[in-house]
């Protein structure tokens, strides 16, 4: 299932997007609110990621429980492989986006 354009996607604050981490789970595919919430983000604001940290942070953290649910080779196409997810965890608590 692709990401919804901007103009497909419903008009909402981001953090209505982000319902909470076992529904985002449950989604179809699992993040894909919080993907979605990424996406509508950085076309409001130019795509400067810095006034999307938050977002991408709450990304990972559905990522990192999908992975711990299903284990490392399980797939969502709204999140990176996991072993790119821990290195891009590691990265931003070391400041690096």
């Amino acid at each position: 299932m692709p990401l919804l354009s901007s103009a497909e996607r419903p008009k909402t604050d981001y953090p209505a997007l982000i319902q909470g981490l076992d529904q985002d789970l449950q989604s179809n595919p699992p993040c894909h609110p919080r993907a979605c919430a990424i996406q509508d983000c950085l076309t409001k604001n130019g795509y400067n990621e810095a006034r999307c940290a938050k977002l991408v942070d709450a990304l990972y953290e559905c990522c990192q429980a999908f992975y711990k649910n299903n284990g490392n080779d399980a797939v969502t196409a709204s999140c990176p492989k996991a072993n790119l997810l821990q290195l891009k965890m590691e990265q931003r608590k070391k400041g690096i986006q």
